[in-house]
């Protein structure tokens, strides 16, 4: 997109539509924005694979992206994407590996043989950063111990709690050895009754990682990359406009972007051989 383009239309984002609630939380976006006197449009994808597409071929300015479009779309782009913007919730997650009390399991070694549940396939905090984890314990998926996927809305990327809560499911029926979830969805699960805490455990930790981020071709013009950020940034909880859509979204303030919480992640995808076209794209 040129700079006279992005200066006679608005600036146009791109996110996955994993809810019902992201219509509203948009459209908080929008009317926050012309609050600011920055004219802003959003376009909802079903899947991160389409987003990527539309960021990558500039169809949009910016994408909300999970962690694994991130990587997707750096690899794509031969490394020509930047981090613009993330939540305050997206930095120094960590998934947890949860067993049953009892079980005789007392480091991630012991999960040998054993069966795991995981989220959905392109999970990263349910499945492939959890997994990766565990790989480098020496427990490899495939090879010395059975992965049970639950694929829900696969190319959402896990955002949804479907397949971190029937893996929680599997292990409260004894129908697996260990769980892969998200470190907040433990407390969820067992505050719901989905897991009971009195006969459940948290075997390990992962470490720190980031999630979604707001994405933007390094080719953005830089007065767009800068109004769009600082608007963002901009944005309190005390502000009665921006309140109901950012405890929505899930935060209570927006940071500047990192890339150094994705390292995990971007170790999963090549032992997984994931996006193998784009990486051969990127070589």
């Amino acid at each position: 997109m040129d700079a006279a383009s992005a200066v006679t239309r608005p600036i146009l984002v791109g996110a996955v539509a994993y809810d019902p609630k992201v219509v509203s939380i948009w459209e908080g976006f929008k009317t926050y924005f012309e609050k600011a006197a920055i004219e802003l449009d959003y376009v909802l994808y079903s899947n991160y694979d389409s987003l990527v597409n539309a960021l990558l071929h500039e169809h949009i300015d910016v994408a909300w992206n999970s962690p694994l479009a991130w990587v997707h779309a750096q690899l794509r782009s031969r490394q020509s994407c930047q981090a613009l913007v993330m939540r305050d919730t997206d930095r120094d997650l960590t998934s947890k590996i949860i067993i049953r009390k009892g079980a005789g399991i007392r480091t991630p070694a012991d999960l040998e043989g054993k069966t795991i549940a995981v989220g959905a396939i392109d999970s990263p905090q349910a499945t492939l950063i959890p997994l990766e984890f565990l790989s480098k314990a020496g427990v490899v998926p495939g090879r010395n111990c059975r992965v049970v996927y639950h694929n829900v809305m696969v190319g959402k990327h896990g955002d949804h709690l479907g397949g971190e809560r029937e893996a929680a499911r599997a292990l409260h029926a004894g129908a697996v050895d260990a769980a892969c979830i998200l470190d907040g969805n433990y407390t969820l699960f067992v505050n719901e009754g989905t897991l009971d805490p009195g006969s459940t455990e948290i075997l390990a930790s992962t470490p720190p990682y980031d999630h979604c981020n707001f994405t933007a071709r390094n080719t953005l013009p830089s007065h767009v990359n800068e109004s769009f950020s600082r608007t963002l940034l901009g944005m309190s909880l005390q502000d009665p406009v921006a309140r109901p859509f950012m405890e929505m979204e899930g935060l209570t303030r927006w940071m500047p972007g990192r890339t150094s919480g994705y390292a995990q992640l971007e170790d999963a995808v090549r032992r997984g051989r994931m996006f193998d076209k784009a990486a051969a794209l990127a070589s």
